[in-house]
């Protein structure tokens, strides 16, 4: 993968529905990740129109298209090493032990960004449909920037906000 890469789209949760909201504030992506609960192929193909995509399986993927998804991914960054995985209690390394810089997982669809023994954890959040009071979000992970800079991205607003 490029060393050069410094803008990372995060996205997870789209449980079978990719809003137009997300497809725009993916844009100028230099790679996406999927961190699972897919739901279908055609997201994939959507968001490799914007950049180069890595996907994981989650829990909900389970036709026979998505046998061809990892269940883990590991994404070079720059200077950056990603494990990704669909539900961060399923991890069963230790990251910063493994030379990891950066996990992304999803599952929970609370969107979260936490630190811990000097790895990065990242959860975007569900961008697909509204799941109880939570937010509707994709995260932008900034690596050329030190410390590096992950920003949420609330789709509902944005999509109230162009009705």
């Amino acid at each position: 993968m490029n060393r050069k890469l410094a803008l990372i789209g995060l996205i997870s949760d789209t449980h079978g529905l990719l809003r137009d909201e997300a497809l725009r504030a993916l844009k100028g992506s230099d790679l996406i990740i999927h961190a699972g609960d897919v739901g279908n192929r055609e997201i994939i193909d959507k968001l490799k129109s914007i950049a180069p995509v890595f996907a994981v399986r989650g829990n909900v993927d389970t036709e026979p298209w998505a046998s061809a998804l990892p269940e883990t991914e590991v994404v070079e960054a720059g200077a950056a090493t990603i494990f990704v995985l669909h539900d961060v209690h399923a991890l069963d390394l230790n990251p910063a032990a493994a030379g990891f810089q950066i996990v992304v997982s999803g599952h929970s669809h609370n969107p979260a960004r936490m630190e811990r023994d000097g790895v990065l954890y990242i959860n975007p959040g569900s961008a697909g449909p509204r799941r109880f009071q939570l937010p509707v979000t994709i995260a932008r992970l900034n690596l050329s920037q030190t410390p590096w800079k992950v920003d949420f991205i609330d789709l509902y607003a944005a999509f109230l906000t162009n009705e």
